[in-house]
């Protein structure tokens, strides 16, 4: 890899600032100037080429030739008239002359291709200077590093000095705001230098400040970095500020400076500042002797220097050392120059009163706005190099401060040694040459083939030199260095080095960041771009570690080439060979042979030729001289290649031999008969659309590259399959042996190429079953064809060395066989494992069966414990065969549940007794099946064949209300059948609705908003025959689900006295008020299942009998159930199943439960008619103590007589229930004759709920029963208030409501019916004043129907004379009544 020179930025709108810089300049100068220059160039070209050595002739004339080619049309040298300056982030371009100046700023814009460079365009142009005939005459650009925290070393903004030749330095934004100006010497500027912090590499360099240096004819001007950074910004927040407000900008406050009068040199052109140093205490005494003589006296301490080095004439190069800490100005200076200002103010001040002078005002005022310019202090030259004849033209100082080069009016370039001050090295034939310094890290790569790998990373240092004379560019090594890189460029470049970085930064705020910045540029002005140069590390190195370079060059363009697109097999493999056998080192010779071998882009040819290359070159040198580990690379990896171009071979090879004819398949073909329909099903609902990526695809070639990474060769010459992933040892088993599965390779050659190659039988057959298993769509596809194939794979494999052990015994388990069954049974394809297990059953048969033959053992020693347990393993996969087949049966659309359930004999094995019940539940609750469907379905298990087949005939004649049902549409009550009838008992009918309960209750409380979850889950609960398993299972419900939720219910409810609103709902229940009120509507049906449970239970098993509504004494005593498992699946292990979980549960305490069955009423019936209640005030303190308790603990209850005002509370609540069933079932929608449904608000059941939660919390039931007939009269529900009438206990009472409902209504008739008739009007007459008078004291306006029709009036009046007794005081007014009805009922029918 050798140095680069790449562009990095493009220049936009550059004629544009040359056509702005140089409008004042006519056409015909330019043209005399372009011409003068073109002869100039020519002419000092030729003639600087015979002050070259001989290894520059060439290159010279070359240069030449090419200058004499040039078109005569280029445009003039523009650029070297200006002064320029980039900053070193390379996003800001300042070019000035003379009065005029452009600024060009960083973009971004996307070029034709669509890719996106960055460009520098024009953001501000104008003039700078602000006296009459100053000019331009430095410029420079300092980035301000940003304080902010999240700044990762980008510039906050840059700012521009400008040095005029007034002496003034002007300080701008990228905006060309002036910031500052002040004016520190009278003399013109001449060069702007800046130095900003760098980080130390050593322990022992002294930490340098920032500083910015302005150079006069024979003065220095040094402003600290640190102050210069905060005056810029706080002028430019000032700036800002006053921009935004409107106001006047307030003069900023001087700087502080230093400055040096340097003496004792004639010219000075230019300078550098190198910063702070310090002594040895030799060198100290060194100076110290010279300067002092014999008796000098030494400090103890070595004082501290700026080192300031200077360029000019007499001397040629001067070295000037300022101790730090001199008092600057002088005292006597200050002096001087107050004295100086005191006298020429009062003679100004006599002049004007005696009117002298009074022609020089203009004078005057200039003279008083020229500022005061501070004296410089005098700094002597220390030592210099003496040339006469020499006249020095700039120095450009190294980025370490120790080396700098200087150039001259001779054309020379010289390299000076700051530390010691000696030149040590000279080039020439470079007049009017550019400088420029490039410092490259050592790369990480490199580092580590280094002895000194630990030690910190190395720097090398690289001096560009820039010829325009000649248009070359060049690179050399520092110190005695080589030429390392040569590049042919424009005669019209400009060589940008700015030598500093951020200002504003320190050894704090430097670390963790990046510093983007470009040490060295070149601007081209023709063609617009700027150009970087790249140099790798290595080319600073010697000689004798350039041998390593040289070799890391050959692997660094190695690995270009193989990651380049276009390069041809042919280049390649040449670029290839060429490289791996030029390459000298054996490490980096194994990482190049190693970095080919995992390139994609190589075919297989060239790296079987470049390996065999290697191989033979690494055979013909001594074995002394060959690294071991390389020579056992090479050799196995061309043994693998030659491997993987064998079975490609035979792949593709046309003739493939047919399928043994020895191989007896006849048991397997009668077992793919049987289980045949089921494999078809399950092939059909597995071949589901799905989405996959064309990479991930099983028929996807491998590569060469993929197959060396996943086989390793020993030095016993035994090759080793690494299994890193699934996808790649699938990949590997697919490329080895489906092509013999699908009958298109040659099974034995195969097999032999495989055993020839020295891969292990047991890897070989666990590839076969995993390319078997993985591909079983494809199996299934052509099931026969593909089971012969895999039946003689098997065999082969079998038969190889080392798969069988020879000594064998039959009666005892085969490793062999055993790896093939333990595949099988983690295997989640059930249809391929049975496959599988069959195939492999009828080999382990036949097997044995020649090894009975082979020792004359009779036929009955054949049947081993080898073919047991492949029986065992055959039933067990079927069983999951049909169970998976069940699950991949769609869900309906819409339903939750998550995905389909992936079994195995395993995953069953380890799901304990219930894993299997657990999986068909998760299934049912994603097909949404009714309990009742599912206890249909179950309930064929039970009957016998020929009741089967009766039942499917006398479906087939209804086939029209079958195809109502989906689940017999697509048969999947067939299949579910199917599965019950292997699992008589795993999937017994009270296991199966045990766990479909939990699993509705388990994803019900994944999404309380789901209520119906919950119901199903009552109603799975409801329908287990066994009593223990629903008094568990419900008491587990209880605890586990449902008993926190229920607390925080009620405990809501107590707090806002009513029904709460939904968002109360949701902060402290986590449901809805909807999902809430089902909620507690399930409660109150899982108490009622504990109750109902619990009585059956302690009747039949205890002598306890509190529970006198439950009794049956005609009912048997109801046994345990008893968990079994089905034989084959015996060696289950893993958690209990629920039924057994709930077995386990202690029984409940009933008085507790049914205190909680009374309080989930009460607060299901709050929140259904929205009634205001407080429902633990509803209960004494031992009540309230007692709630959320453990049901299967004994608590103390509430007992004897209640408090009378805590029974009207109760009493009260329980007549406003019944209001509001009253209210809720009066829909005008519905025919009155209508059934009531038997859930939610207008359930029929609601007013004997009331009854009984009466008769448990001591209130009269009688008064309930009066209240409900009263308001379904009031309703104007007659019908049904006469059936509920009928229970009423106290008719009197009854009665005397009721008359006075039956005066309100006649009241509303008579007096306040709009329509009034005339028949109406003559019995209001006539009737009894007792009678009218007690009529007009009725309120109709408590009837909430009074428009009711006289008939039902009338027989209501007809019940109440047959209520009240004849001795009642209010029977004669019923009869009056009865008498004013029967008319007002015959004036209305006439």
């Amino acid at each position: 890899m050798s140095c680069s020179l790449y562009e990095f930025c493009r220049l936009q709108e550059l004629k544009t600032v040359r056509d702005y810089l140089f409008q004042n300049q006519g056409k015909e100068s330019a043209e005399e100037k372009n011409q003068t220059e073109n002869e100039l160039s020519w002419d000092t070209s030729d003639w600087e080429s015979g002050w070259d050595n001989g290894d520059n002739k060439e290159e010279e004339s070359a240069s030449s030739t090419k200058a004499e080619e040039e078109p005569s049309g280029q445009s003039p040298p523009w650029l070297q008239d200006c002064t320029v300056s980039l900053s070193p982030c390379a996003d800001l371009l300042v070019v000035a002359r003379e009065q005029k100046a452009a600024f060009l700023s960083a973009k971004w814009r996307t070029d034709d291709s669509g890719r996106e460079e960055m460009t520098l365009a024009v953001s501000w142009s104008g003039a700078l200077c602000t006296e009459e005939g100053e000019r331009v005459s430095s410029v420079i650009a300092i980035p301000l590093a940003s304080q902010k925290r999240s700044s990762t070393g980008r510039p906050d903004w840059t700012c521009i000095v400008v040095g005029f030749t007034s002496g003034y330095v002007r300080f701008y934004t990228e905006s060309g705001v002036l910031l500052l100006a002040q004016l520190l010497h009278v003399d013109p500027v001449l060069r702007l230098k800046c130095r900003t912090y760098e980080i130390p590499r050593h322990p022992g360099v002294t930490e340098q400040h920032e500083e910015l240096s302005i150079l006069y004819p024979a003065a220095l001007v040094t402003i600290d970095g640190f102050s210069l950074f905060q005056s810029l910004r706080a002028c430019r927040n000032q700036v800002a500020r006053a921009a935004a407000a409107g106001s006047d900008v307030v003069p900023p406050p001087p700087l502080a400076y230093k400055k040096w009068g340097l003496q004792e040199m004639d010219t000075i052109v230019d300078h550098s500042s190198a910063g702070v140093m310090t002594l040895c205490v030799f060198d100290q005494m060194k100076n110290a002797s010279i300067l002092g003589g014999f008796n000098a006296s030494v400090k103890g301490s070595p004082p501290a220097m700026s080192q300031f080095v200077t360029v000019g004439s007499g001397p040629y190069t001067g070295f000037y050392y300022a101790v730090e800490g001199n008092s600057q100005p002088l005292l006597s200076h200050v002096a001087l120059a107050v004295a100086s200002k005191l006298t020429s103010a009062l003679f100004n001040a006599a002049s004007g009163w005696l009117g002298w002078n009074k022609n020089k005002n203009e004078e005057e005022a200039a003279q008083k706005q020229k500022p005061k310019v501070e004296p410089a202090t005098p700094l002597g030259i220390r030592f210099g190099l003496p040339d006469s004849r020499r006249h020095g033209e700039s120095i450009c100082l190294s980025p370490c401060n120790t080396l700098a080069g200087v150039t001259d009016d001779f054309g020379r370039v010289a390299l000076l040694d700051l530390m010691r001050g000696v030149t040590i090295r000279m080039w020439k034939g470079y007049r009017d040459a550019q400088l420029g310094w490039l410092q490259v890290q050592e790369e990480r790569g490199d580092r580590e083939f280094s002895p000194s790998a630990s030690l910190p990373r190395r720097h090398a240092l690289f001096l560009i030199i820039y010829a325009p004379r000649r248009g070359i560019l060049e690179v050399w090594a520092m110190q005695r260095g080589p030429r390392v890189g040569a590049f042919t460029v424009g005669k019209h470049c400009r060589l940008l080095y700015a030598g500093y970085h951020l200002m504003g930064v320190n050894s704090v705020t430097s670390q963790g960041w990046q510093l983007h910045t470009q040490q060295v540029c070149l601007l081209d002005p023709t063609a617009g771009a700027l150009r970087t140069i790249n140099i790798p590390f290595h080319l600073a190195l010697s000689d004798k570690k350039n041998e390593r370079a040289r070799d890391m060059h050959l692997l660094k363009r190695l690995t270009a080439v193989l990651k380049s697109r276009d390069v041809d097999p042919e280049t390649l493999e040449r670029e290839a060979k060429g490289a791996l056998l030029e390459i000298k080192h054996p490490a980096i010779k194994k990482q190049a042979l190693e970095s080919l071998l995992s390139s994609r882009s190589a075919p297989v040819s060239c790296l079987t030729n470049v390996t065999s290359a290697l191989h033979d070159a690494l055979k013909q040198q001594d074995a002394e001289e060959v690294e071991a580990s390389l020579h056992q690379l090479c050799s196995s990896r061309l043994k693998l290649l030659q491997l993987y171009t064998d079975i490609q071979q035979l792949q593709s090879d046309a003739n493939t031999e047919g399928c043994s004819g020895n191989d007896s398949l006849e048991g397997v073909e009668e077992e793919l008969a049987r289980v045949g329909p089921t494999l078809q099903r399950y092939a059909r609902l597995s071949s589901k659309p799905s989405v996959s990526f064309a990479q991930d695809s099983p028929d996807t070639p491998l590569s060469a590259q993929a197959f060396l990474t996943q086989l390793e060769c020993a030095e016993d010459g035994e090759v080793k399959v690494n299994r890193s992933s699934e996808a790649e040892w699938n990949q590997l088993g697919n490329f080895l042996f489906w092509g013999c599965l699908c009958g298109q390779s040659p099974t034995h050659k195969v097999c032999d190429t495989l055993q020839l190659a020295g891969i292990r039988p047991q890897q070989l057959l666990s590839l076969l079953m995993s390319v078997w298993l993985q591909r079983e769509k494809d199996v299934l596809q052509r099931p026969v064809e593909t089971v012969r194939n895999l039946h003689t794979l098997l065999i082969a494999l079998s038969n190889m060395d080392g798969a069988v052990d020879e000594s064998w015994d039959p009666q005892s388990v085969s490793p062999w066989w055993q790896q093939v069954r333990f595949t099988c049974i983690q295997s989640h394809n059930a249809a391929a494992a049975l496959l599988a297990a069959l195939v492999a059953h009828s080999a382990t048969k036949t097997s044995i069966t020649s090894r009975a033959d082979s020792k004359l053992h009779s036929e009955w020693e054949a049947v081993s414990l080898e073919l047991e347990q492949w029986a065992v393993c055959v039933r067990q996969l079927e069983d999951v065969l049909v169970l998976q087949t069940l699950l991949l049966v769609p869900s309906p659309q819409g339903t939750a549940g998550g995905a389909v359930v992936q079994c195995s004999i395993k995953t069953l094995l380890e799901g304990g007794t219930g894993g299997i019940a657990d999986s068909v539940s998760k299934w049912v609750f994603r097909q949404s099946m009714a309990p009742e469907r599912l206890k249909e379905i179950l309930q064929r298990k039970e009957t016998d064949d020929a009741g089967d087949k009766k039942e499917q005939k006398e479906a087939g004649d209804e086939a029209g209300e079958k195809e109502k049902s989906p689940e017999d549409a697509d048969g999947t009550a067939e299949l579910l059948l199917a599965v019950c009838q292997r699992f008589p008992d795993s999937l017994s009918p009270d296991l199966l609705f045990a766990h479909c309960s939990w699993e509705y209750v388990v994803q019900w409380n994944k999404d309380p908003e789901e209520p119906r979850y919950l119901y199903s889950a009552m109603e799975h609960l409801k329908v287990i025959s066994s009593p223990h398993i629903q008094l568990g299972i419900s008491t587990m419900m209880w605890s586990t689900f449902v008993v926190k939720r229920f607390s925080a219910a009620a405990f809501l409810m107590e707090k806002v006295g009513k029904a709460p609103k939904d968002r109360l709902c949701r902060r402290d229940v986590g449901m809805g008020d909807k999902a809430m009120t089902s909620f507690l509507g399930c409660c109150v049906q899982l108490l009622q299942i504990l109750m109902e449970v619990t009585g059956l239970l302690v009747k039949n098993q205890s002598s306890l009998s509190f529970i006198p509504f439950y009794a049956d004494s005609a009912m048997e005593e109801v046994p345990a159930p008893e968990m079994s498992v089905e034989e084959a699946w015996s060696g289950a292990e893993g958690p209990a199943s629920i039924a057994e979980l709930a077995l386990e549960q202690r029984g409940v305490h009933y008085p507790l439960v049914q205190h909680h069955w009374l309080l989930a009423s009460l607060m299901h019936a709050a929140m259904s008619f929205s009634a205001k209640v407080k429902p633990l005030s509803l209960f004494d303190s031992k009540g309230k103590n007692a709630f959320f308790r453990d049901l299967t603990t004994i608590q103390l209850m509430p007992s004897g007589d209640m408090d009378l005002a805590l029974i009207s509370v109760r009493q009260e609540f329980l007549l406003r229930v019944l209001t509001g069933w009253v209210q809720a079932i009066d829909d005008p929608s519905c025919p009155a004759s209508a059934p009531l449904p038997s859930d939610g608000p207008k359930a029929d059941w609601w007013p004997s709920l009331c009854i009984d939660l009466g008769s448990l919390l001591q209130v009269n039931p009688d008064i309930l029963r009066r209240h409900l007939v009263c308001e379904l009269y009031n309703q104007g529900l007659d019908p049904r208030a006469e059936e509920a009438m009928l229970q009423v206990e106290d008719k009197d009472v009854l009665g005397s409501q009721l008359l006075v409902l039956t005066g309100q209504r006649l009241s509303y008739s008579l007096l306040h019916n709009q329509n009034q008739t005339h028949a109406a009007m003559e019995l209001l007459a006539r009737l009894p004043p007792t009678l009218c008078t007690w009529l007009k004291a009725m309120d109709p306006s408590e009837l909430r129907c009074p428009l009711v029709s006289l008939s039902e009036t009338s027989r209501l009046v007809s019940h109440l004379t047959e209520m009240l007794p004849e001795n009642h005081g209010q029977y004669s007014l019923a009869l009056h009544l009865l008498e004013a009805v029967d008319v007002l009922s015959l004036s209305a029918g006439d």
